[in-house]
């Protein structure tokens, strides 16, 4: 049987190699934009190679890894037909992961999925990601696109990543340094982030998007589709300052109640002083239409902070006068690794 046959049958089927092999092609030049000299492009067909060896100058190398994936975040894009923004999302979720291990990124890998390949669109998604790679000074290695019908409803797209990176291990954060007293700083979230986003379109289905809303000086679709923020240079920044950051918080689904205590120490908790910092108008929009209460908006959504950073008092000056946009929203206190959230 002929390849042609083969393409053909396969095609009836509902899979179009053809548009895999085109969307490979589109995205090609942005993934290699992201090689780093530790990259041996053309040498990994089946998979990717990346050189470690300059590892061997740290003391004790310690690979940090995470994987992830947009979520329903992906109905948003569909909704506004726009996906230049959600590959910024997906990197930048996987690397403050491994950032509050204090895990610089090494290479990035992809997984793209639908029930029909349209390659521009593809193309588009990987092209974000590049550019939020390229930012993180991050290789995208490489990745897997995939046409699933039958698994994927039509027009759905699927985003997952993985990310490697690396601390050496007299710098790991791992949280065991944390006292009772110790300042908590918040770095702001650009919006919900990829969190909160089944129960933001249960809420909002029937407003327009596409319509400028006062409340939120932009469209709700802007709002909603505001990349991920990336903390990995501000993070950076402070520890090459030397500030003991004792603990970080990459604040995702749970929100600060269920992510904080992930980082604390046996015989301590937190109290989170609300109304240090901004909430966005976002989060007003959806718990004034959703009917929300405070409780559940907490446990949902990031509600405007992306990152805690867990410093002794001693540091706060130098993290706010590096940060300009950060709150001490909250101390360390003498508990059972709980969060109470007064206010």
């Amino acid at each position: 049987m002929s390849n042609d046959s083969e393409a053909s049958a396969y095609a009836k089927a509902g899979v179009d190699i053809a548009a895999g092999q085109h969307a490979t092609e589109l995205m090609k030049r942005a993934v290699q934009s992201t090689y780093t000299p530790q990259v041996l492009a053309g040498l990994g067909n089946f998979g990717g190679l990346f050189d470690v060896s300059a590892l061997k100058a740290m003391e004790v190398p310690v690979l940090v890894a995470s994987t992830d994936g947009v979520g329903t975040k992906m109905k948003v894009a569909a909704r506004l037909e726009r996906w230049d923004t959600i590959g910024y999302d997906i990197v930048n979720h996987c690397i403050n992961d491994i950032l509050v291990q204090g895990a610089r990124p090494l290479f990035f890998l992809d997984y793209v999925a639908s029930s029909k390949l349209h390659p521009e669109q593809i193309a588009t998604i990987v092209g974000g990601i590049a550019a939020a790679c390229r930012t993180a000074g991050c290789a995208l290695l490489g990745g897997e696109t995939a046409e699933m019908p039958g698994v994927y409803e039509p027009d759905e797209i699927d985003l997952v990543g993985t990310v490697i990176g690396v601390v050496d291990r007299p710098q790991l954060i791992d949280g065991s340094r944390i006292r009772a007293g110790d300042a908590i700083v918040a770095l702001p979230s650009s919006g919900p982030h990829t969190n909160g986003y089944t129960l933001i379109r249960s809420v909002l289905d029937n407003l327009d998007w596409n319509e400028l809303n006062p409340e939120l000086g932009t469209t709700i679709g802007a709002a909603l589709l505001a990349p991920h923020r990336s903390y990995l240079a501000d993070v950076q920044h402070l520890l090459s300052l030397g500030v003991d950051i004792r603990g970080l918080a990459h604040i995702t689904g749970g929100g600060i109640v269920d992510n904080l205590p992930r980082i604390l120490p046996d015989g301590v908790g937190a109290v989170i002083q609300r109304g240090t910092w901004p909430e966005l108008p976002v989060f007003d929009l959806i718990q004034r239409i959703g009917a929300i209460s405070a409780a559940d908006m907490f446990h949902a959504f990031n509600m405007g902070v992306g990152m805690l950073v867990i410093v002794p008092e001693s540091d706060v000056p130098v993290v706010q006068g590096t940060i300009e946009t950060s709150y001490v929203i909250g101390r360390i206190t003498v508990g059972a690794k709980k969060v109470y959230i007064d206010g």
